[in-house]
Order: structure tokens, then sequence, then C-alpha cells
């Protein structure tokens, strides 16, 4: 690695425009953030057993939703202000190779979304069949089996990493190797958080937050001073999370323990987890549910980002002159969707513990709209007042050209923010069928923009229009789950 640094290696390329370089970097900034891919907080609403099920004020639920909420909130504004640090300190190509690096993660980072519905879906409903003290037992050995995947993944991207460099048209694949080992111990961290969320530990589930975002910060920083350019920045990423999944498996271990920490290197619990476990039994059916949630959440979440981001493929791909312009609009509208993403998560343990109690977390829904409610407002407010004095005062008077576009895509992001946090209520509650839902929405919407050929207006009153639909269908489909469900869900319904 030492030997290879692309910043120093390659010739110098123009610099890019501020502006330009700002455009690019919030999307990667997403990519980079501890949450980006998905939600890692929840069930910050503490269940009172002396309350009927799915009672609680609004003002309990926003001041206990607060914390970990300021805690996602300042990770990923730390994220955006180490990518905008790194597009400065790389030179554009090294930056683009990083951009590429950081895609990667993305994309393979995905199932741990995923993980975390099926985690939080499968341990209340243990709690809730008197199964609680199972637990442990079954989150070790799903943890050991788990990290006996990710270790062999290292080694096989590590040992593969020349082949991949040169089908990606990379310099090194030592960059390529961490990023994919990163996102192997993105999953693997995403079961405790799961563990935490579950649980209800909020303050470690913070901190676990900070952590990850910042040994990242230092450690990716670090290398790219050092001159280790795009490929130390990548084993930076790896630090961190290998770090992050550390202090997650200790804290979630010692929540689920009562504070007794047993110590990793045990041998005897590794050979156990290749073993058949007698008291666990894992019978089939069981191991199809959980699958089932894991499939289903993880396309449930890639159709979200499906819905999120084809506009921007489309205008860049059949009007790149006015790619940047739209560019612009779109990070600036589709911020409030990670907001929802990161809610979602916060709504996800509570909507699963109250509906096996035969409630709802119809309250917890209410703080969740109202937390997104107020910068939806305020958003919309200066979309429509001043669109084109937003995006220059943002960005620059270059990426101006686009400005009609921002209140028609500013509505549809808050529609689709909306979609996203009923999605997260509907997969806890094990309602499956919003995955087709969202599949169909994202078909039309490819179909739609792809009919008016990049024209920026357009494009944003075609997104506009499919998701209202979208909404639509899953507000519908939302009321009659809520009319004619039975008082209390029993494991085999969903």
């Amino acid at each position: 690695m030492r030997g290879r640094c692309p910043r120093m290696s390659e010739p110098e390329a123009p610099e890019a425009p501020p502006a330009e370089v700002v455009v690019e970097a919030v999307p990667a900034a997403m990519a980079l953030a501890p949450n980006a891919v998905g939600p890692n907080l929840g069930a910050e609403l503490i269940l009172d057993a002396e309350v009927r099920p799915g009672v609680q004020s609004l003002r309990a639920g926003l001041l206990q939703a607060g914390p970990l909420a300021a805690a996602g909130v300042l990770a990923n504004g730390a994220s955006v202000v180490l990518t905008v640090a790194l597009a400065r300190m790389l030179s554009p190509h090294s930056y683009g190779v990083l951009n590429q690096l950081t895609g990667l993660y993305l994309i393979l980072s995905m199932p741990g979304s995923a993980v975390v519905v099926a985690v939080v879906r499968r341990v209340t409903m243990w709690h809730e069949d008197g199964s609680g003290h199972l637990v442990r037992r079954w989150a070790g050995r799903v943890h050991r089996q788990g990290s006996i995947v990710v270790l062999a993944w290292a080694v096989i991207v590590f040992a593969s990493r020349h082949g991949v460099a040169v089908l990606l048209n990379q310099q090194s694949g030592i960059g390529i190797a961490a990023i994919l080992t990163a996102a192997g111990f993105f999953v693997l961290l995403s079961l405790d958080r799961g563990l935490l969320q579950a649980h209800r530990s909020y303050q470690p589930l913070a901190v676990n937050l900070l952590v990850e975002m910042g040994v990242r910060l230092v450690a990716v920083l670090a290398l790219v001073l050092a001159g280790f350019g795009p490929s130390g920045a990548a084993v930076g990423v790896l630090i961190g999370e290998v770090l992050a999944a550390a202090h997650a498996r200790w804290a979630a271990v010692r929540a689920w323990s009562g504070g007794v920490v047993r110590p990793p290197w045990a041998a005897s619990g590794w050979i156990a987890a290749v073993r058949p476990d007698p008291v666990l039994g894992g019978g089939a059916s069981e191991r199809r549910l959980v699958v089932l949630d894991l499939v289903v959440a993880s396309v449930s979440l890639s159709m979200v980002a499906v819905l999120q981001n084809v506009d921007v493929l489309v205008v860049g791909r059949d009007n790149p002159g006015q790619s940047g312009a739209y560019a612009a609009v779109s990070v600036t509208s589709k911020a409030i969707v990670f907001g929802a993403i990161v809610l979602g998560g916060y709504l996800l343990p509570e909507a699963a513990i109250r509906w096996r109690q035969g409630g709802h977390a119809l309250r917890q829904l209410a703080v969740v709209l109202l937390l997104l409610g107020v910068p939806s407002v305020v958003l919309l407010g200066v979309a429509v007042a001043a669109p084109q004095e937003l995006l220059e005062v943002v960005f620059h008077h270059a990426y101006t050209s686009a400005a009609d576009a921002l209140a028609p895509l500013v509505v549809a992001m808050i529609m689709l923010s909306v979609s996203v946090v009923l999605t997260m209520y509907l997969l806890a509650v094990g309602q499956r069928w919003v995955a087709a839902v969202l599949v169909g929405g994202a078909g039309a919407l490819t179909v739609a923009v792809l009919a008016v050929h990049g024209a920026p207006r357009a494009t944003a009153f075609a997104d506009l229009a499919v998701q209202a639909v979208v909404l639509a269908v899953i507000v519908a489909g939302f009321a009659v789950v809520h009319r004619i469900r039975p008082s209390r869900e029993s494991p085999g319904l969903t």
C-alpha cells in the first residue's frame, strides 16, 4: 500500500469548480455515513408495563427520541464534512476513484439494513412467546457464524484484489479489498445494533454511532494526509467499521447479559457455532421466516434507493448539459429522505413490540411524522418562495438553471419520506406486501422519467406523480391493516 500512492503518481488534473465539488460530495457523504444505507436508530420510546399497549404521550416520545436523533445528525454531519474535506485534499481523479469505492460500499453494505429488520422481528417475537432467555444464546451463535463468514470474505477479497482492480480500472487493489471487507463488517455491526434496538439500549446505540464516525474520521484523514490517497481512505473506513463492530458487540453482550461479558476468544463458543444447537433447535420453519424477512427488507430498501435516485441517473444520461443543475436540485430536495430512513429505524422496534402485544405504535408514528414535518415545511416554503436564491447561496449561480424543478421535487421527496416511514412500520409488523408496492413504484418511476428525456422540470413532475400514487397505495393498505387486524398477532399470521 505504501508503494502505490495514486495521488503522487498520477498526472495533475485541473481543479474541480467548488460548486461541482459540493454537488458531488454530498451524495458520496451519504455513502460514507454510518447510517447511510439504512436504519440504525430505534426503540427510544420506553413501553410502560402499567399502561395499555400503544399509549404514550407525544412529548415523552420527542424527549426520548431526541438524544439518539442528535447522535445520528452529528455523525452524518461529520461524514458530510469529511467527504467535502477529502474532495479538497484529493485531486479530481483520486476523488473520482474514492467515489467509485464508496459506491461499492453503499451497494454491498445494504443487507445490513435488512439484518436490523430481521433481528428486531425475531427478538420481539421471542419475547412475546416467553422465549426471551434464548436471545443471548441465539445472538452469540449467529454472531460467531457471521464472523466466520466475514473473515472468509476478507481473505477472498484480499486474495483476488488485483483482478478486481483490473476489472474496475483502478491502480491498486488495496482500496477495493478494504472497502469490500468494511461492507462485510457493517453487516455484522448491524446484527448488534438490531439487538441494542430490541433491548432498548439507547445510550450504547448512540455512543456506537459516534464511535463509528469518530474513528472513521480520524483514520481516513490520517491516512490521506500521509499520502495514501483513495486506498488510504478505504482502509480508514475499514478501521472504523472494525472498531465500531467490536464496540457494538461488547455493548450488545453487556446489555443482554446484565453487564457480564464473556471473553470473545473462548474456544467452546466458536466450536459450538458450527454444530447443531439442541436448545435452539433451529427448525426449518423458523429459518424460513428469518430468511424471508431478510429478503423482503432487502428488496424494499433497494426499491427505496431506486425511487430516490433513478431520476438523477436518467437526467445524467439523457440530458448531460443539465445534469449538474439537476444534481443540485436533487441534493437539496432529497436530504429529507435520509432523515426519514433514520427515523424509520427509530420506529421499527416500537411497532414490532406493540403490535405483538395487541396494540399499535400510532403515537410513535406521529412523533416521527412531526420530526419530519418541521424541516419539510421549511424546505418546501423556501423552494416555493425563492428556489433560485437557495440554489445560488448553497451551490453557485451556474447551478440555478433547473430551479423550477425544485418545488415539485421537494414535494415528491416529502411523499417518499412518508412512504419510507410507513414501510419500516409495515415491515416491523410483518406486512410484506409493501415490498411489491415499492417494486411497482420503482418500475413506474423509471418508465416515467425515461419518457420525458431528461427535461428537469418534467422529470420532477413525473417523479411527483409516481410518488403520490405509491404513497396513496401504502396509506390505503396501512389503514386497512389497522382496521382488520386481529387483537393480537400470531407468529404464523404473516
